[in-house]
């Protein structure tokens, strides 16, 4: 799923094409609003609020969407727009168009009733509104709870996924699954204090990076590197689950670094993410 950093440059390519222009053409591939027309407006303003855009026009009104996990916006020259059936929207300008491919929401609403979409969300990390005394004040509301599951929860503070949180937690020698009590404020303090810098370098690139490096396979500390060998240590990386289902999800981390295994984590050895098992000659 698209992340904090990635949400806010595509929120910025948004707004750089279609800020003060007006939409020639607009096709909202929702049932819900099929029947809308857009044609008209004229956006004043595209943000990104944790992982929702917002994308504000003229007419006081605005469209939100969230990317879920495939979900992307594709900018191009104004064109026919396909017939696919994996497009979600389609918004036309002069001299750009704005395809939302696999949105999994899509909303039309009044801007001043933004808040009762993305009202129950914490502080954005790379928001204005970000407060890290305010994110740590509501992580500690569930002091039992493992550190990995609260950063993951948007109401707590908005904006990190699991590649963020798998990257935070090991370079703050944090283990995901320890409770919220555990950990000192100084602890989390570390962690918090992090996050803002870190997704801010990020969104200057052009893909998601928590080690400063856009090279394949170079891009995270610990996100998708189970099995292969920690940069740190030099031990094996692994993965387990974080939360309760169905919000269960994938995070990485170094029993060495991070002071042991998972609940659950039979320590067995893990083969590299994407390995598969090796196919006999001829089959």
């Amino acid at each position: 799923m698209p992340e904090g950093d990635s949400v806010f440059r595509t929120a910025q390519a948004l707004h750089r094409a279609f800020a003060g222009t007006t939409l020639t053409g607009a096709e909202l591939r929702w049932p819900s609003l099929a029947t809308r027309s857009l044609t008209g407006w004229t956006t004043v303003e595209v943000v990104a609020r944790g992982k929702h855009l917002l994308h504000r026009f003229d007419s006081g009104q605005t469209l939100h969407s969230h990317r879920r996990m495939e979900g992307r916006w594709e900018i191009r020259a104004p064109a026919p727009a396909p017939g696919h059936h994996q497009l979600r929207a389609v918004l036309t300008t002069a001299e750009k168009q704005a395809l939302g491919w696999q949105l999994g929401e899509l909303d039309l609403v009044p801007t001043a009733a933004e808040h009762t979409l993305v009202g129950h969300l914490g502080p954005d990390v790379l928001g204005d509104d970000w407060d890290p005394v305010v994110a740590a004040q509501r992580l500690r509301r569930q002091p039992e709870r493992p550190v990995g599951a609260a950063l993951l929860d948007q109401r707590n503070l908005a904006g990190l996924g699991t590649m963020w949180v798998s990257d935070l937690l090991f370079l703050t020698g944090i283990l995901p699954w320890r409770p919220l009590s555990e950990l000192s404020d100084s602890d989390l303090s570390r962690v918090l204090d992090r996050a803002r810098p870190a997704l801010q370098r990020s969104a200057t690139r052009p893909i998601p990076s928590s080690t400063g490096s856009t090279r394949h396979g170079e891009t995270t500390w610990a996100h998708g590197r189970s099995g292969r060998p920690c940069r740190r240590c030099g031990t094996p990386m692994r993965v387990a689950m974080a939360g309760t289902a169905p919000q269960q999800r994938t995070l990485f981390y170094c029993p060495q670094c991070q002071g042991g295994l998972a609940p659950g984590d039979d320590g067995r050895p893990q083969a590299p993410l994407g390995a598969g098992p090796r196919r006999r000659p001829g089959r």
